[in-house]
């Protein structure tokens, strides 16, 4: 049974950082591109950050030297650290294959910036 979860969101305040984990299972983790994806309130669900299986990157213009996206293949795991974040990125955060979403979608974890 395929489930991937999201952890590691919170409120933090504008300018500050949190690290995001996609722990996955029932998956080849290894051989998959692996992506990190969000949703904003009243927003449709946005691509963020793409990770290949040589661990390349790709980033979206709106966080493109803010966040670092990361995988531990050993521990099947994907990360998404965020640094100088802003309000507009307040959003519930999801992981899922990238460039195209094969996998049901988990909870997410929420993330709100807000002083």
């Amino acid at each position: 049974q395929v489930q991937l979860v999201e952890s590691g969101g919170g409120l933090v305040e504008p300018g500050g950082s949190l690290r995001l984990a996609c722990a996955a299972s029932g998956i080849a983790f290894s051989a998959n591109t692996m992506g990190w994806y969000r949703q904003a309130p009243g927003k449709q669900r946005e691509w963020v950050a793409g990770i290949g299986r040589s661990a390349s990157t790709n980033y979206a213009d709106s966080i493109k030297g803010r966040f670092t996206i990361s995988r531990d293949n050993a521990k099947n795991t994907m990360y998404l650290q965020m640094n100088s974040l802003k309000p507009e990125d307040t959003a519930i955060y999801y992981c899922n294959s990238w460039p195209f979403s094969k996998y049901a979608w988990g909870r997410g974890t929420q993330v709100t910036v807000s002083s």
